[in-house]
């Protein structure tokens, strides 16, 4: 079987995106940069979301890839596009690889910036402590963590409790936003306890 048809088998997630068309750079680098900010991903331009071919007008389309990942994406996102010919439609590969210089922002339609994160098979919004888990990421400095009073309150919740949100770990120890943050991004980056995003709410829980 064709890989592509092996990808398309496999259905969207965290690394695979199917589009039937792209109307927006914007949009399309809001997905590249998602990937840029995971481990990379492929965008199958030209299938619908039940997975079946729908084909693409290939300039176009690899114009509007083009523009998205060098004007809409910060950095700008190298890419390898491919296309595939089905009989009389074509398939669009583009291979976005995971990026050397995290965080990658996606410009919105507004002229503002964003950085999104792939959460399954959605690209979504990152939050303060995942923008700054990655520029600790890239910066490749070793976390030196203070063991006080509140990580020792933090992690003593979380033994008995499956996860906490940040507004909970600011009530729970009474502390600001700012300083829960601080907290956050260095237990994270240590590895000690984990972020998860979802849609309207991010929480935290034991590595």
């Amino acid at each position: 079987m064709h890989h592509i048809l092996q990808l398309i088998a496999k259905g969207e997630g965290d690394a695979l995106d199917f589009k039937k068309t792209i109307s927006s750079a914007s949009k399309i680098a809001k997905t590249m940069s998602a990937f840029a900010n995971h481990k990379g991903g492929i965008l199958l331009v030209g299938v619908n979301d039940n997975g079946t071919i729908s084909g693409v007008r290939s300039e176009e389309e690899k114009y509007m890839l083009d523009l998205a990942a060098g004007f809409y994406c910060k950095p700008e996102i190298p890419l390898r596009i491919v296309e595939w010919d089905f009989g009389d439609r074509s398939v669009i590969e583009c291979i976005v690889p995971e990026g050397k210089d995290k965080p990658y922002y996606a410009k919105d339609e507004a002229g503002k910036w964003w950085v999104h994160i792939r959460v399954k098979d959605k690209s979504l919004l990152a939050s303060k402590v995942v923008v700054d888990v990655l520029k600790r990421g890239t910066s490749q400095q070793n976390t030196l963590i203070k063991y006080t009073k509140h990580e020792e309150g933090l992690l003593h919740y979380l033994g008995k409790h499956e996860r906490i949100t940040l507004k909970e770990v600011c009530k729970l120890l009474n502390i600001s936003r700012w300083r829960a943050q601080r907290m956050l991004i260095n237990l994270i980056s240590a590895g000690v306890i984990r972020n998860h995003t979802l849609e309207k709410e991010e929480y935290f829980t034991l590595s």
